[in-house]
């Protein structure tokens, strides 16, 4: 006999309850600045002692968060047990990364809940977006300890963890910061789950105080008879009264005494706290995500190479739409209206495609295939292509300008350059035009239109320029990362 298929609002149900266990976030934005503790939370830091405690190697520690602060670990999806991502390494394909925890049982959960709907507190704490301590550190133990997460990862390196695990639990942390739920999660239970589970619990807690709160002397309710399908006894024309005049079900109306009436709702929810309002949407990241990178495979109706590069570019274009579209014109409160595309010549179109679609700088044979394309179809060399592509990811169009095109600067800034290099005991450059040079080292900086530095290096007197590294407003800064490389 075949199983009766479940209903629309079953399948419905089943399909946000599998929904509200599985959580997707985007690759977070690159942390600038901040060289100390890598999350702000204390639920955070603890998260990364139980990573920490148990590590065998720290300098895989060292450069799993320096790859989390650069921004290589992608999209990170989140279920209960299990946390994975891919994280970008030195190759062309990323490595996909894990983190495994055990989830809470039953039991536990049971315990969980009881202690949250216990102290209402909690549950606000919860909802602001806070672990309570003594939640967190209560009977059933939420932050795991030493030798709970079990890193897992594609790549070569069999280190406990790797860097790029390290790297996913980096970010993890900054997750956690930014919402304990996302470790309830881990644990096994959905937010929304959860919040059903305690408005459950809170209402059987309301009644059972109620009960244990009654006057002793109230009339018993009358009851249905002790037989099965007899005639209904007081009770059941009980409800259908106090249904219809308000009353309260299962007691005895004293003869006489006028139907009592309901309360009504606002009166009811007046005094119970309310939460407080969802905070404004989140600005958009500095920059772009990156799209996930798709396995390679035969007999695929497309080309995983150009479905990529194609997703890169939306991202691109969806990213630059929703920062135009939340920059007020100044004096205002609207935004400006105004194409986030400038129209660009077809040759300077193509390096920005190619750029967007290919973040690294290493050649592989799809960007060596693809170089030699657009050379081709450009009139240029595929050399021309490859320094073009650097300079657009250098610094954008403007990086592209000075590639080929020097320029005058007034007085300023870059006369003062080169007396700042020298306070800082650093090489004397030779000016000319936007560019001061040491051809003995191959070393140049090219001062732009947008007062930023662009360093450039070459062999040593071949005048080969590439660019080399990101542009800085700091000619000092610019020159001692470029001495260091």
């Amino acid at each position: 006999m075949n199983p009766r298929p479940a209903s629309g609002r079953a399948a419905a149900a089943d399909r946000l309850a599998r929904a509200d266990r599985s959580r997707t976030f985007p690759p977070l934005p690159v942390r600038t600045g901040a060289r100390g503790l890598f999350a702000e939370s204390w639920w955070g830091s603890a998260w990364l002692d139980a990573l920490e405690t148990t590590a065998l190697d720290s300098a895989r520690l060292a450069r799993g968060r320096t790859y989390a602060r650069d921004g290589h670990v992608d999209t990170i999806n989140v279920t209960p047990g299990r946390i994975v991502a891919t994280v970008r390494g030195s190759r062309p394909r990323p490595y996909s990364a894990e983190i495994r925890l055990r989830t809470l049982t039953d039991q536990e959960w049971d315990a969980l809940l009881d202690a949250i709907a216990a102290e209402p507190g909690r549950l606000t704490a919860l909802l602001a977006k806070k672990l309570p301590p003594a939640l967190a550190e209560g009977e059933v133990r939420l932050l795991p300890g030493p030798g709970d997460l079990v890193p897992r990862c594609s790549c070569p390196d069999h280190g406990r963890p790797c860097k790029h695990a390290a790297a996913l639990c980096f970010q993890v942390a900054r997750l956690l910061d930014a919402d304990p739920f996302v470790l309830l999660l881990m644990r096994g239970r959905g937010e929304r789950e959860l919040l059903d589970a305690l408005s459950r619990r809170n209402a059987a807690l309301t009644a059972r105080e109620a009960r244990d709160h009654a006057p002793a002397d109230r009339p018993a309710p009358y009851r249905r008879g002790p037989g099965t399908g007899g005639e209904p006894q007081a009770a059941d024309t009980e409800q259908d009264s106090a249904a219809a005049s308000g009353g309260v079900l299962g007691e005895r109306p004293t003869p006489g005494e006028p139907p009592s009436r309901g309360v009504p709702a606002r009166s009811a929810l007046a005094g119970r706290p309310r939460p407080s309002l969802p905070p404004p949407l989140p600005l958009p990241p500095p920059q772009p995500g990156r799209p996930p990178a798709l396995p390679e495979g035969d007999g695929l109706p497309f080309d995983p190479a150009t479905l990529e590069f194609l997703a890169a570019d939306a991202a691109a274009r969806a990213h630059a739409c929703v920062t135009a579209a939340r920059t007020p014109v100044p004096g205002t409160e609207h935004p400006a209206v105004h194409s986030p595309f400038p129209a660009l010549p077809p040759w300077e179109d193509a390096i920005r495609l190619t750029a967007t679609a290919h973040p690294t700088a290493g050649l592989t044979a799809t960007t060596r295939a693809l170089y030699r394309d657009l050379a081709a179809a450009t009139g240029r060399t595929p050399t021309d292509v490859a320094r073009a592509v650097a300079a657009w990811r250098q610094g954008g169009p403007e990086g592209l300008v000075l590639l080929d095109t020097p320029w005058n600067p007034p007085a300023g800034d870059f006369d003062r350059a080169r007396s700042a290099l020298l306070a800082a005991d650093l090489p004397s450059l030779r000016p000319r035009h936007n560019h001061l040079t040491d051809p003995d080292r191959g070393i140049q900086l090219r001062f732009g239109h947008d007062s930023r530095w662009y360093p450039y290096e070459s062999e040593p007197d071949a005048e080969d320029w590439w660019p080399a590294g990101p542009a800085d407003p700091d000619p000092v800064g610019a020159l001692t990362t470029l001495l260091a490389r």
